[in-house]
Protein backbone atom coordinates (compact mmCIF):
# COMPACT_ATOMS: atom_id res chain seq x y z
CA UNK A 1 0.00 0.00 0.00
CA UNK A 2 2.94 2.56 -0.08
CA UNK A 3 2.37 4.12 -3.53
CA UNK A 4 -1.44 4.38 -2.25
CA UNK A 5 -2.30 8.19 -1.59
CA UNK A 6 -3.69 7.56 2.37
CA UNK A 7 -7.03 9.73 2.92
CA UNK A 8 -6.91 11.92 6.20
CA UNK A 9 -9.62 10.76 9.22
CA UNK A 10 -9.49 12.92 12.05
CA UNK A 11 -6.49 14.00 10.54
CA UNK A 12 -4.68 10.69 10.46
CA UNK A 13 -3.80 9.17 7.60
CA UNK A 14 -5.57 6.32 6.87
CA UNK A 15 -6.56 3.85 4.36
CA UNK A 16 -9.46 1.89 3.48
CA UNK A 17 -10.41 -1.33 1.28
CA UNK A 18 -11.14 0.42 -1.65
CA UNK A 19 -9.11 2.44 -4.44
CA UNK A 20 -8.96 4.90 -6.92
CA UNK A 21 -7.30 5.97 -9.51
CA UNK A 22 -6.84 9.33 -10.81
CA UNK A 23 -6.06 10.01 -14.65
CA UNK A 24 -4.37 12.96 -16.44
CA UNK A 25 -6.96 14.83 -18.45
CA UNK A 26 -3.80 15.68 -21.00
CA UNK A 27 -2.78 11.88 -21.75
CA UNK A 28 -4.89 9.27 -19.36
CA UNK A 29 -1.88 8.50 -17.71
CA UNK A 30 -2.16 7.29 -13.90
CA UNK A 31 -1.68 10.43 -11.54
CA UNK A 32 -1.76 8.57 -8.39
CA UNK A 33 -3.66 5.98 -6.76
CA UNK A 34 -6.10 7.02 -3.57
CA UNK A 35 -7.83 4.95 -0.83
CA UNK A 36 -11.04 5.49 -0.30
CA UNK A 37 -12.56 5.23 2.83
CA UNK A 38 -15.38 2.46 4.28
CA UNK A 39 -18.92 3.49 5.68
CA UNK A 40 -17.49 2.69 8.96
CA UNK A 41 -14.63 5.09 8.63
CA UNK A 42 -16.60 7.94 7.35
CA UNK A 43 -19.17 7.44 10.40
CA UNK A 44 -15.88 7.69 12.66
CA UNK A 45 -15.23 10.71 11.09
CA UNK A 46 -18.87 12.24 11.54
CA UNK A 47 -18.50 10.90 15.32
CA UNK A 48 -15.35 12.67 15.93
CA UNK A 49 -16.27 15.95 14.25
CA UNK A 50 -19.45 16.30 16.44
CA UNK A 51 -17.29 14.65 19.68
CA UNK A 52 -15.01 17.76 18.94
CA UNK A 53 -17.05 20.21 18.35
CA UNK A 54 -16.76 22.07 21.67
CA UNK A 55 -13.11 21.64 21.76
CA UNK A 56 -12.82 23.46 18.44
CA UNK A 57 -15.26 26.01 18.81
CA UNK A 58 -13.34 26.99 22.53
CA UNK A 59 -10.12 26.39 20.53
CA UNK A 60 -8.02 30.21 20.97
CA UNK A 61 -7.55 32.36 18.55
CA UNK A 62 -4.16 32.28 18.69
CA UNK A 63 -4.02 28.56 18.09
CA UNK A 64 -6.62 28.43 14.85
CA UNK A 65 -4.63 31.63 13.71
CA UNK A 66 -1.12 29.97 13.72
CA UNK A 67 -2.15 26.85 12.31
CA UNK A 68 -3.39 28.88 9.49
CA UNK A 69 -0.33 30.40 8.83
CA UNK A 70 1.35 27.69 9.12
CA UNK A 71 -0.93 26.06 6.03
CA UNK A 72 -0.13 29.26 4.55
CA UNK A 73 3.05 28.94 4.79
CA UNK A 74 3.87 24.95 3.88
CA UNK A 75 2.01 25.55 0.60
CA UNK A 76 4.32 28.56 -0.05
CA UNK A 77 7.52 26.35 0.43
CA UNK A 78 5.82 23.26 -1.69
CA UNK A 79 4.27 25.60 -4.22
CA UNK A 80 5.59 24.51 -7.20
CA UNK A 81 5.21 20.96 -6.59
CA UNK A 82 1.95 21.36 -5.60
CA UNK A 83 1.07 23.28 -8.78
CA UNK A 84 2.64 20.33 -10.90
CA UNK A 85 -0.19 17.42 -8.97
CA UNK A 86 -2.76 20.19 -9.75
CA UNK A 87 -1.83 20.30 -13.51
CA UNK A 88 -1.94 16.21 -13.58
CA UNK A 89 -5.17 15.54 -12.16
CA UNK A 90 -6.77 18.41 -13.51
CA UNK A 91 -5.31 19.57 -16.56
CA UNK A 92 -4.88 22.96 -16.48
CA UNK A 93 -1.94 24.18 -17.57
CA UNK A 94 0.91 25.29 -15.34
CA UNK A 95 0.55 28.79 -15.40
CA UNK A 96 -3.09 28.54 -14.01
CA UNK A 97 -2.30 25.93 -11.44
CA UNK A 98 0.93 28.34 -10.22
CA UNK A 99 -1.83 31.11 -9.17
CA UNK A 100 -4.04 28.82 -7.92
CA UNK A 101 -1.49 27.94 -5.28
CA UNK A 102 -0.95 31.82 -5.12
CA UNK A 103 -4.00 32.17 -4.41
CA UNK A 104 -4.74 29.84 -1.44
CA UNK A 105 -1.79 30.89 0.29
CA UNK A 106 -3.53 34.07 0.26
CA UNK A 107 -6.94 32.60 1.03
CA UNK A 108 -5.07 30.90 4.53
CA UNK A 109 -3.11 34.20 5.33
CA UNK A 110 -6.58 35.97 5.55
CA UNK A 111 -8.19 33.44 7.11
CA UNK A 112 -5.19 33.51 9.71
CA UNK A 113 -5.95 37.26 9.85
CA UNK A 114 -9.48 37.33 9.49
CA UNK A 115 -9.37 34.87 12.83
CA UNK A 116 -7.18 37.29 14.83
CA UNK A 117 -10.30 40.30 14.89
CA UNK A 118 -13.46 37.75 14.70
CA UNK A 119 -14.45 39.22 18.00
CA UNK A 120 -18.55 40.44 17.45
CA UNK A 121 -20.08 43.56 18.56
CA UNK A 122 -21.41 45.72 21.38
CA UNK A 123 -24.48 47.22 21.37
CA UNK A 124 -26.45 49.56 24.13
CA UNK A 125 -29.85 49.20 24.64
CA UNK A 126 -30.37 52.26 27.46
CA UNK A 127 -31.66 53.79 24.28
CA UNK A 128 -34.63 52.83 25.30
CA UNK A 129 -35.54 54.02 28.98
CA UNK A 130 -37.09 50.32 30.03
CA UNK A 131 -32.77 49.15 29.05
CA UNK A 132 -31.49 51.30 31.56
CA UNK A 133 -28.29 49.75 32.40
CA UNK A 134 -28.16 46.98 29.95
CA UNK A 135 -25.51 46.06 27.47
CA UNK A 136 -25.44 43.24 24.85
CA UNK A 137 -22.70 41.23 23.30
CA UNK A 138 -23.11 39.98 20.24
CA UNK A 139 -20.97 37.21 19.26
CA UNK A 140 -21.28 34.76 16.34
CA UNK A 141 -20.24 30.44 17.00
CA UNK A 142 -20.16 28.02 14.93
CA UNK A 143 -23.64 26.49 13.90
CA UNK A 144 -21.74 22.99 13.78
CA UNK A 145 -19.57 20.42 11.62
CA UNK A 146 -19.40 21.65 8.32
CA UNK A 147 -19.63 19.10 5.35
CA UNK A 148 -17.41 20.90 2.44
CA UNK A 149 -17.65 19.33 -0.95
CA UNK A 150 -15.67 20.60 -3.52
CA UNK A 151 -15.29 20.78 -7.33
CA UNK A 152 -12.85 19.52 -9.67
CA UNK A 153 -11.69 23.27 -11.25
CA UNK A 154 -10.36 24.41 -8.40
CA UNK A 155 -8.87 21.39 -6.79
CA UNK A 156 -6.70 23.19 -4.37
CA UNK A 157 -8.33 26.98 -3.34
CA UNK A 158 -11.78 25.80 -3.51
CA UNK A 159 -10.79 23.22 -0.97
CA UNK A 160 -9.08 25.95 0.76
CA UNK A 161 -12.33 28.42 0.90
CA UNK A 162 -14.12 25.50 3.11
CA UNK A 163 -11.36 24.71 5.27
CA UNK A 164 -9.98 28.11 6.15
CA UNK A 165 -13.35 30.14 7.15
CA UNK A 166 -14.23 26.75 9.21
CA UNK A 167 -10.97 26.89 10.78
CA UNK A 168 -10.82 30.71 11.07
CA UNK A 169 -14.47 30.35 13.22
CA UNK A 170 -13.62 27.05 15.22
CA UNK A 171 -16.09 25.16 13.09
CA UNK A 172 -15.06 21.02 12.57
CA UNK A 173 -15.28 19.93 8.65
CA UNK A 174 -15.58 17.62 6.47
CA UNK A 175 -13.85 17.72 3.36
CA UNK A 176 -14.97 15.41 0.05
CA UNK A 177 -12.89 16.55 -2.87
CA UNK A 178 -14.19 15.53 -6.39
CA UNK A 179 -13.45 12.49 -7.34
CA UNK A 180 -11.61 13.25 -10.51
CA UNK A 181 -9.17 15.32 -8.34
CA UNK A 182 -8.69 14.03 -4.80
CA UNK A 183 -5.03 14.33 -4.76
CA UNK A 184 -4.55 18.05 -4.43
CA UNK A 185 -7.27 17.75 -1.36
CA UNK A 186 -5.46 14.98 0.21
CA UNK A 187 -1.84 17.14 0.36
CA UNK A 188 -3.62 19.75 1.87
CA UNK A 189 -4.64 17.23 4.51
CA UNK A 190 -0.84 16.18 5.35
CA UNK A 191 -0.01 19.73 5.85
CA UNK A 192 -3.13 20.72 8.30
CA UNK A 193 -2.22 17.82 10.12
CA UNK A 194 1.04 19.15 11.02
CA UNK A 195 -0.53 22.05 13.18
CA UNK A 196 -1.72 22.02 16.41
CA UNK A 197 -5.32 22.07 15.79
CA UNK A 198 -7.87 19.32 17.62
CA UNK A 199 -6.67 16.60 15.26
CA UNK A 200 -10.94 15.23 14.98
CA UNK A 201 -11.33 18.96 13.73
CA UNK A 202 -10.69 18.05 10.07
CA UNK A 203 -11.27 15.07 7.97
CA UNK A 204 -10.57 14.79 3.85
CA UNK A 205 -12.24 11.85 2.22
CA UNK A 206 -12.85 10.71 -1.25
CA UNK A 207 -16.11 9.29 -0.96
CA UNK A 208 -17.74 8.30 -4.21
CA UNK A 209 -20.95 10.48 -5.18
CA UNK A 210 -23.26 7.48 -4.98
CA UNK A 211 -22.42 7.51 -1.03
CA UNK A 212 -23.08 10.86 -0.22
CA UNK A 213 -26.99 10.78 0.39
CA UNK A 214 -26.23 9.69 4.07
CA UNK A 215 -23.37 12.36 4.26
CA UNK A 216 -25.75 15.13 3.58
CA UNK A 217 -28.82 13.66 5.91
CA UNK A 218 -26.50 13.15 8.41
CA UNK A 219 -28.10 15.59 11.59
CA UNK A 220 -24.75 15.90 13.23
CA UNK A 221 -23.41 17.92 10.05
CA UNK A 222 -25.56 20.93 10.15
CA UNK A 223 -24.01 22.73 7.76
CA UNK A 224 -23.35 22.10 3.87
CA UNK A 225 -21.02 23.84 1.31
CA UNK A 226 -21.57 22.92 -1.84
CA UNK A 227 -19.33 24.30 -5.19
CA UNK A 228 -20.55 22.33 -8.13
CA UNK A 229 -23.11 21.93 -10.69
CA UNK A 230 -26.61 23.18 -10.32
CA UNK A 231 -28.70 20.22 -10.51
CA UNK A 232 -26.34 18.67 -7.92
CA UNK A 233 -26.60 21.61 -5.80
CA UNK A 234 -30.80 22.07 -5.30
CA UNK A 235 -30.64 18.26 -4.82
CA UNK A 236 -29.00 18.42 -1.65
CA UNK A 237 -31.04 21.81 -0.53
CA UNK A 238 -34.36 19.92 -1.54
CA UNK A 239 -32.57 16.63 0.73
CA UNK A 240 -31.56 18.81 3.78
CA UNK A 241 -34.23 21.89 3.88
CA UNK A 242 -33.81 22.16 7.45
CA UNK A 243 -29.73 22.68 7.14
CA UNK A 244 -27.61 25.71 6.75
CA UNK A 245 -26.98 25.39 2.80
CA UNK A 246 -25.01 27.27 0.88
CA UNK A 247 -24.69 26.52 -2.90
CA UNK A 248 -21.71 28.01 -5.12
CA UNK A 249 -22.91 26.66 -8.93
CA UNK A 250 -22.45 27.84 -12.06
CA UNK A 251 -22.84 30.57 -14.67
CA UNK A 252 -22.99 32.02 -18.27
CA UNK A 253 -20.91 35.23 -17.72
CA UNK A 254 -21.77 38.18 -19.52
CA UNK A 255 -19.43 41.45 -20.28
CA UNK A 256 -20.41 43.82 -22.03
CA UNK A 257 -18.32 46.32 -24.11
CA UNK A 258 -19.47 49.81 -24.35
CA UNK A 259 -18.15 52.33 -26.76
CA UNK A 260 -16.13 54.38 -24.72
CA UNK A 261 -13.84 52.17 -24.00
CA UNK A 262 -10.30 53.81 -24.59
CA UNK A 263 -8.69 50.61 -25.32
CA UNK A 264 -10.63 47.98 -27.03
CA UNK A 265 -7.80 46.14 -28.12
CA UNK A 266 -7.10 45.05 -24.72
CA UNK A 267 -10.10 44.59 -23.70
CA UNK A 268 -10.03 42.23 -26.71
CA UNK A 269 -7.45 40.43 -25.39
CA UNK A 270 -8.80 40.28 -21.77
CA UNK A 271 -11.78 38.60 -22.96
CA UNK A 272 -10.30 35.90 -25.52
CA UNK A 273 -7.97 34.95 -22.18
CA UNK A 274 -10.29 34.60 -19.70
CA UNK A 275 -12.83 33.00 -21.73
CA UNK A 276 -10.64 30.32 -22.25
CA UNK A 277 -8.30 30.24 -19.35
CA UNK A 278 -8.66 26.24 -17.57
CA UNK A 279 -10.35 25.45 -21.05
CA UNK A 280 -13.38 27.42 -19.94
CA UNK A 281 -13.83 25.59 -16.84
CA UNK A 282 -14.52 28.17 -14.09
CA UNK A 283 -18.34 29.37 -13.35
CA UNK A 284 -17.36 33.48 -14.06
CA UNK A 285 -15.19 32.40 -17.57
CA UNK A 286 -16.72 35.15 -19.73
CA UNK A 287 -19.44 33.19 -21.66
CA UNK A 288 -21.40 36.02 -23.54
CA UNK A 289 -19.76 38.69 -24.93
CA UNK A 290 -22.16 41.79 -25.38
CA UNK A 291 -20.73 44.45 -28.11
CA UNK A 292 -22.04 47.88 -28.79
CA UNK A 293 -22.95 48.52 -32.22
CA UNK A 294 -21.03 51.18 -33.07
CA UNK A 295 -18.14 48.96 -32.52
CA UNK A 296 -19.41 45.57 -33.21
CA UNK A 297 -17.27 44.45 -36.42
CA UNK A 298 -14.06 45.41 -35.56
CA UNK A 299 -14.25 44.38 -32.05
CA UNK A 300 -15.48 41.28 -32.91
CA UNK A 301 -12.53 41.39 -35.50
CA UNK A 302 -10.19 41.97 -32.57
CA UNK A 303 -11.41 39.12 -30.25
CA UNK A 304 -11.33 36.89 -33.13
CA UNK A 305 -7.54 36.85 -33.63
CA UNK A 306 -7.02 36.97 -29.92
CA UNK A 307 -8.34 33.96 -29.28
CA UNK A 308 -6.70 32.68 -32.36
CA UNK A 309 -3.45 33.60 -30.66
CA UNK A 310 -3.92 31.45 -27.51
CA UNK A 311 -1.50 28.97 -27.14
CA UNK A 312 -2.87 25.27 -27.17
CA UNK A 313 -1.67 21.86 -25.72
CA UNK A 314 0.09 20.25 -23.39
CA UNK A 315 -0.71 21.96 -20.48
CA UNK A 316 2.65 21.12 -18.73
CA UNK A 317 4.46 22.91 -21.53
CA UNK A 318 6.00 26.58 -20.72
CA UNK A 319 3.39 29.37 -22.20
CA UNK A 320 0.29 27.11 -23.16
CA UNK A 321 -2.40 28.68 -21.61
CA UNK A 322 -5.62 26.12 -23.07
CA UNK A 323 -5.51 22.95 -22.59
CA UNK A 324 -7.86 20.25 -22.38
CA UNK A 325 -11.16 19.61 -20.66
CA UNK A 326 -11.74 17.18 -17.32
CA UNK A 327 -13.52 14.12 -19.32
CA UNK A 328 -14.14 12.84 -22.81
CA UNK A 329 -17.81 13.45 -21.90
CA UNK A 330 -17.45 16.81 -21.18
CA UNK A 331 -15.60 17.50 -24.75
CA UNK A 332 -18.00 15.45 -26.48
CA UNK A 333 -20.75 17.72 -24.75
CA UNK A 334 -19.09 20.81 -25.74
CA UNK A 335 -18.85 20.46 -29.37
CA UNK A 336 -22.43 18.77 -29.29
CA UNK A 337 -23.95 22.06 -28.12
CA UNK A 338 -21.41 24.05 -30.54
CA UNK A 339 -22.83 22.13 -33.79
CA UNK A 340 -26.50 22.22 -32.29
CA UNK A 341 -26.11 26.53 -32.30
CA UNK A 342 -24.41 25.97 -36.06
CA UNK A 343 -27.56 23.58 -36.75
CA UNK A 344 -29.87 26.41 -35.43
CA UNK A 345 -28.07 29.30 -37.30
CA UNK A 346 -25.34 30.11 -35.70
CA UNK A 347 -22.02 31.35 -37.08
CA UNK A 348 -18.53 29.58 -35.91
CA UNK A 349 -16.23 32.42 -36.21
CA UNK A 350 -13.40 30.07 -34.73
CA UNK A 351 -12.88 26.50 -33.67
CA UNK A 352 -15.76 24.27 -33.27
CA UNK A 353 -13.65 21.16 -33.04
CA UNK A 354 -11.63 18.68 -31.00
CA UNK A 355 -9.05 16.84 -30.97
CA UNK A 356 -9.48 14.32 -27.79
CA UNK A 357 -10.40 16.40 -24.78
CA UNK A 358 -8.61 19.54 -26.24
CA UNK A 359 -11.66 21.53 -27.46
CA UNK A 360 -10.68 24.20 -29.88
CA UNK A 361 -11.16 27.59 -28.66
CA UNK A 362 -14.09 28.80 -30.41
CA UNK A 363 -16.07 32.05 -31.03
CA UNK A 364 -19.66 31.90 -32.34
CA UNK A 365 -22.30 34.45 -33.83
CA UNK A 366 -26.00 35.01 -34.36
CA UNK A 367 -26.62 32.12 -31.49
CA UNK A 368 -29.91 31.31 -32.02
CA UNK A 369 -32.13 31.43 -28.55
CA UNK A 370 -33.10 28.65 -26.86
CA UNK A 371 -30.27 26.48 -28.02
CA UNK A 372 -28.31 25.22 -24.93
CA UNK A 373 -25.17 28.02 -25.67
CA UNK A 374 -27.81 30.88 -25.30
CA UNK A 375 -29.50 29.45 -22.37
CA UNK A 376 -26.57 26.96 -20.66
CA UNK A 377 -23.48 27.19 -18.86
CA UNK A 378 -20.69 25.81 -21.39
CA UNK A 379 -18.08 25.26 -19.25
CA UNK A 380 -15.60 24.79 -22.17
CA UNK A 381 -13.07 27.53 -24.65
CA UNK A 382 -16.18 28.87 -26.39
CA UNK A 383 -17.53 32.28 -25.97
CA UNK A 384 -20.56 33.90 -27.66
CA UNK A 385 -20.68 37.49 -29.49
CA UNK A 386 -23.69 39.82 -29.92
CA UNK A 387 -24.13 43.08 -30.79
CA UNK A 388 -26.26 45.98 -28.68
CA UNK A 389 -27.64 49.33 -29.30
CA UNK A 390 -27.64 50.70 -25.71
CA UNK A 391 -26.97 49.97 -22.41
CA UNK A 392 -30.78 49.33 -21.29
CA UNK A 393 -30.48 46.61 -23.87
CA UNK A 394 -27.41 45.15 -22.70
CA UNK A 395 -28.46 44.96 -19.52
CA UNK A 396 -31.76 43.54 -20.22
CA UNK A 397 -29.56 40.67 -21.97
CA UNK A 398 -27.38 40.12 -19.11
CA UNK A 399 -30.52 39.38 -16.85
CA UNK A 400 -32.30 37.82 -19.74
CA UNK A 401 -30.10 34.52 -18.13
CA UNK A 402 -31.20 32.60 -15.58
CA UNK A 403 -27.63 32.47 -13.98
CA UNK A 404 -26.41 35.95 -11.98
CA UNK A 405 -22.98 35.03 -10.53
CA UNK A 406 -20.90 37.53 -11.80
CA UNK A 407 -21.09 40.49 -14.87
CA UNK A 408 -18.41 42.59 -16.28
CA UNK A 409 -18.44 46.25 -18.42
CA UNK A 410 -15.72 48.00 -20.10
CA UNK A 411 -16.88 51.57 -19.71
CA UNK A 412 -15.35 55.48 -18.31
CA UNK A 413 -18.58 56.35 -17.49
CA UNK A 414 -18.51 56.08 -13.83
CA UNK A 415 -23.12 56.77 -13.77
CA UNK A 416 -23.13 53.60 -16.24
CA UNK A 417 -20.97 51.63 -13.68
CA UNK A 418 -23.53 52.87 -10.66
CA UNK A 419 -26.19 51.61 -13.29
CA UNK A 420 -24.71 48.05 -13.84
CA UNK A 421 -23.96 47.31 -10.19
CA UNK A 422 -28.00 48.42 -9.65
CA UNK A 423 -29.04 46.63 -12.52
CA UNK A 424 -27.45 43.72 -13.15
CA UNK A 425 -28.79 40.59 -11.39
CA UNK A 426 -25.56 39.52 -10.74
CA UNK A 427 -23.42 38.87 -7.15
CA UNK A 428 -20.58 40.88 -8.45
CA UNK A 429 -20.24 43.14 -11.31
CA UNK A 430 -16.67 44.04 -12.45
CA UNK A 431 -15.92 47.63 -14.14
CA UNK A 432 -13.07 47.94 -16.58
CA UNK A 433 -12.35 44.21 -16.67
CA UNK A 434 -13.83 40.63 -17.29
CA UNK A 435 -16.46 38.98 -14.50
CA UNK A 436 -13.58 36.39 -14.17
CA UNK A 437 -11.96 38.45 -11.71
CA UNK A 438 -11.72 37.47 -8.35
CA UNK A 439 -10.34 38.78 -5.32
CA UNK A 440 -10.21 35.40 -2.79
CA UNK A 441 -11.12 38.05 0.48
CA UNK A 442 -14.32 39.61 -1.26
CA UNK A 443 -17.77 38.40 -0.97
CA UNK A 444 -18.83 35.93 -3.88
CA UNK A 445 -21.71 34.02 -4.81
CA UNK A 446 -24.36 34.42 -6.84
CA UNK A 447 -28.47 35.52 -7.98
CA UNK A 448 -31.02 33.17 -9.35
CA UNK A 449 -29.91 29.85 -10.22
CA UNK A 450 -26.20 30.12 -9.61
CA UNK A 451 -26.60 29.56 -5.57
CA UNK A 452 -27.40 30.94 -2.60
CA UNK A 453 -24.85 32.16 0.22
CA UNK A 454 -21.67 33.92 -0.13
CA UNK A 455 -17.59 32.66 -0.11
CA UNK A 456 -14.70 35.07 0.41
CA UNK A 457 -13.09 33.99 3.46
CA UNK A 458 -14.79 36.76 5.93
CA UNK A 459 -18.21 35.93 4.02
CA UNK A 460 -17.75 32.67 4.67
CA UNK A 461 -16.90 32.89 8.59
CA UNK A 462 -20.59 34.71 8.68
CA UNK A 463 -22.09 32.16 6.90
CA UNK A 464 -20.73 29.67 9.39
CA UNK A 465 -21.71 31.07 12.03
CA UNK A 466 -25.13 32.76 14.37
CA UNK A 467 -25.54 35.73 16.04
CA UNK A 468 -25.39 34.60 19.76
CA UNK A 469 -26.50 37.46 22.28
CA UNK A 470 -25.12 38.09 25.51
CA UNK A 471 -27.05 40.45 27.51
CA UNK A 472 -25.09 42.33 31.08
CA UNK A 473 -27.59 44.26 33.27
CA UNK A 474 -27.06 46.74 36.04
CA UNK A 475 -24.25 48.18 34.05
CA UNK A 476 -23.25 52.25 34.59
CA UNK A 477 -23.06 52.48 31.27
Amino acid sequence: MSDVTPFFLSGVPTTGADTLEVTSPWDGSVVGVVSMPTDAQVEQAVADLDAVRREAQATPAHVRAAALDHISARLAERAEEIARLITAENGKPLVWSRGEVSRAVSTFRWAAEEARRFSGDLQRLDTDAAATGRLAVVRRFPRGPVLGIAPFNFPLNLVAHKVAPAIAVGAPILVKPAPATPLSALLLGEIIAETDLPPRMVSVLPVPNDRMAALVDDPRLPVISFTGSGPVGWAIQRQAPRKHVTLELGGNAAVVVNDDWPDLAGAARRIALFANYQAGQSCISVQRVLVHAGIYDAFVADLVAEVEKLPTGDPTADGVQVGPVINDAAAERITDWIDEARRGGASVLTGGDRDGRTVAPTVLADVPAGCALAEEEVFGPVLTVAPFRDLDEAFDTVNASKYGLQAGIFTTDVRAAFRAHRDLEVGGVIVGDVPSFRADQMPYGGWKDSGVGREGVRAAMNDLTEDRVLVLTGLDL
